[in-house]
């Protein structure tokens, strides 16, 4: 699944003829770095890649002023039934990326087992600052939202408050968790 190219035909679909830098613009006008996993720089290359592969078509050309000449886009037959399949991939498949967080704490440095609390307690204030700067931008954004993207946005707020329930629950576990460790015995490698 690309959320770029997604987003990319998506906007030709909903929007109409465009050149690279309308999109950019509107990729920045809706801070799709906030919630997706786009990078607004990898805008052009995508688009070279899709015009590539026949998805978008030259339209014309546009100078404004002194400005460089701008190529003008629009999506194809192919985009569009692209589109559809992306789509359909976007709200039936489910995405859980692994957190390299799980992979360090099975593998914690037994002489540093004293620091974890601190290294915890400082991810849990980076959540919640993320938390309440995630619900400050979508109040913010709340009165220029249609419903669909109002519950986009939300998303992000509940997967947030899902992982700081899980570290709150693994605060409490934490004595545990270091007494266990202090005692791991590691087995013998595999032969």
């Amino acid at each position: 699944m690309s959320s770029i190219r997604l987003f990319i035909l998506g906007s030709f679909a909903q929007r109409g003829e465009m050149h690279g830098h309308q999109l950019r613009l509107l990729a920045e006008e809706e801070h799709v770095q906030m919630w997706t996993d786009i990078s607004v720089g990898g805008l052009y290359g995508a688009l070279k890649r899709l015009h590539a592969e026949g998805l978008i078509a030259d339209v014309r050309t546009e100078q404004d002023g002194n400005f460089p000449a701008r190529q003008v886009y629009a999506i194809t037959d192919g985009g569009r039934e692209q589109l559809r399949a992306l789509q359909s991939e976007g709200l039936s498949n489910f995405v859980l990326r692994p957190d390299p967080f799980d992979l360090a704490l099975t593998r914690l440095d037994p002489d540093r087992l004293d620091h974890l609390p601190e290294v915890i307690e400082e991810r849990v204030r980076l959540l919640n600052e993320l938390l309440r700067t995630t619900v400050d931008a979508n109040e913010q954004a709340h009165p220029y939202l249609t419903l669909a993207e109002t519950y986009a946005l939300e998303h992000r707020e509940h997967r947030l408050r899902a992982e700081i329930e899980w570290h709150e629950g693994f605060v409490a576990a934490l004595p545990g968790i270091l007494a266990d460790e202090r005692h791991r015995i590691h087995p013998p490698l595999p032969t």
